[in-house]
């Protein structure tokens, strides 16, 4: 089987074997190795018949599986471990991203993650080094230089594993049945992009897709109308959106503010719960503090626990609905925003389900029972 992509830009050519690929992207990117869910107001469906009837039922070969692509900051590594510990779900492996971080630190602090949750261990691949079009811009005044506060932590004796992350998917989705694979996003999608332009009718072989992405139906968190992960490679989240997947679903930031944000009460609960919350915790040190300033107090918005939490937990959502949506990659103010069609103006047919909106005690409930929090 052979891709090619080629744009006036970029090309991409695959030989018959995943593992023996190379891309060149106009010198700026190079691969380096050859369940229902629940709406305020709409009904859809996601999960299939065979999923519901393995709902509740124990063992590894009745678990969903999963893929995490991350660009492993301090929100990115209480997601992991959220997800670690539930056993309903087996996370196939971690493709890493730059985004918060570098690409290499993100995979240190992923391995770290995996250390600290001691559940099992995952592969973790080194995907995207650099965004398709745009300058990197790192979130170090958020998560820290690391991505992890700042706090010293590193991986021990976890490595990561050989092969590109991009690939990785594409291998993974190839070899399984039709939406067997969800996959979970907590970074930038140019991990997810490429792969979509590379093999697209493998790509539609995914379950669900769910991104931690977009200002849902509220504001932005890095301009007045953009979301970080969106706004680092809007080029990406456009490929994304307009690729005709049926089930792609974005959980704005919207989703973990107001009361889903975690209360100093609540924090310290948490951090004083075990080892592990102490982790979650600790490692969102210069978050909390930037947050005296946003919000008043050392609260914590976790954007991605948020989107974990509706991928793995749907029971906790309040308000998704399909809209018709652009990505707007114009330079200008409103680059890296997720254009909402809300109120159906455009009379195009919807295209990505948004999440704004969580309830509040399933959520948090969710967050303790994965963090081992009495």
């Amino acid at each position: 089987m052979i891709w090619y992509w080629n744009d006036s830009k970029s090309g991409v050519v695959l030989t018959s074997s995943l593992s023996y690929a190379m891309a060149f992207f106009d010198g700026s990117i190079c691969f380096d190795h050859a369940c229902c869910l629940y709406s305020g107001g709409s009904d859809f469906e996601i999960y299939d018949e065979r999923e519901r009837a393995c709902e509740g039922i124990e063992g590894k070969d009745m678990k969903r599986k999963i893929i995490i692509d991350t660009d492993c900051g301090s929100d990115d590594a209480m997601a992991i471990a959220m997800a670690l510990n539930d056993k309903n779900y087996e996370i196939l492996f971690f493709s890493t991203v730059s985004g918060n971080v570098d690409v290499d630190q993100a995979i240190k602090n992923t391995l770290t993650t995996i250390e600290v949750a001691n559940t099992y261990t995952p592969p973790v691949y080194r995907g995207c080094e650099t965004m398709l079009l745009q300058k990197l811009i790192y979130a170090h005044e958020t998560h820290g230089k690391d991505g992890m506060g700042d706090i010293g932590l590193v991986p021990h004796y976890l490595k990561k594993s050989e092969g590109h992350a991009v690939l990785k998917i594409l291998e993974a989705l190839d070899a399984s049945e039709d939406g067997a694979i969800d996959i979970i996003t907590l970074g930038p999608l140019t991990n997810i992009a490429l792969a979509i332009k590379l093999a697209p009718e493998i790509m539609k072989k995914a379950g669900k897709i769910v991104v931690m992405g977009s200002a849902g139906l509220g504001v932005g968190n890095v301009t007045p109308v953009a979301e970080f992960n969106v706004w680092q490679d809007a080029e990406a989240a456009r490929i994304v959106v307009e690729a005709g997947l049926e089930n792609v679903i974005f959980v704005g930031w919207d989703a973990c503010l107001d009361e889903c944000m975690l209360t100093p009460p609540e924090i310290k609960r948490i951090r004083e719960s075990g080892d592990l919350g102490k982790f979650a915790i600790d490692c969102n040190r210069v978050l909390m503090e930037m947050n005296v300033d946003r919000f008043g107090d050392t609260y914590l918005d976790m954007a991605d626990p948020s989107a974990m939490a509706a991928a793995l937990y749907p029971e906790c959502i309040k308000d998704c609905k399909k809209y018709y949506c652009q990505v707007d990659t114009t330079p200008g103010p409103s680059y890296g925003s997720v254009l909402v069609d809300s109120n159906f103006f455009s009379g195009k047919e919807p295209n990505i389900y948004v999440c704004s909106k969580l309830y509040p005690e399933k959520y948090k409930e969710y967050i303790f029972k994965t963090l081992k929090v009495e």
